[in-house]
Formats: C-alpha cells, structure tokens, sequence
C-alpha cells in the first residue's frame, strides 16, 4: 500500500517537475484550441476515475496525487478560457 510520501518520491517529482518546467520555457507557443476543451475534460475525468482506484486499493497517496493533477486540468482550462467559471473557491480564477 502507498499511504505515505518517502522522501525519495518528493524528489523524484520535484526533479521531473522542474525538468518540465524548463523545458516548457525553452520551447517557443504552440497553442492550438481546437478540440483543448474535449481534451482536457477528458483528462480530468480519467484522473478522478484514477484517482477513484487508488482509493479503492488503498493507494491513499496516488489517489490524492491524482485529484491533484485532475484538479490542476480544471484550474488550466479555467485560466486559459475553456470554461467560463468565476468562483475563486474552486478555481484559481475569478
């Protein structure tokens, strides 16, 4: 069972994390919205199922981990325009 964070685990998110986000920088836009809003409730529907899995097998840790990332879908589109939502409580937009 995966109900605690190991240190190891941190750092191996902290460094996959970082590497993204540099590389996100290094890269010129490539934004195209056709079918983005399809995408990313996809997405997020398939993490919440996820996340739903791991609770069921007492994963506790990957089960939050991936509401996280669920959630992060949710605040993306949010910010990008893809839902028009103005509710700071549940996203990080107004």
């Amino acid at each position: 069972m995966t109900n605690q964070i190991t240190d190891e685990k941190l750092d191996k998110y902290f460094k996959i994390s970082r590497e993204a986000l540099q590389k996100a920088k290094d890269t010129p836009e490539n934004l195209n919205l056709d079918d983005a809003r399809h995408d990313f409730l996809d997405m997020i529907e398939r993490y919440l199922n996820d996340a739903e899995h791991f609770r069921k097998n007492g994963e506790i840790v990957n089960a939050f981990a991936a509401l996280n990332y669920a959630h992060g879908w949710l605040d993306a589109g949010a910010r990008i325009g893809l839902w028009d939502v103005h509710d700071s409580d549940l996203f990080t937009k107004d």
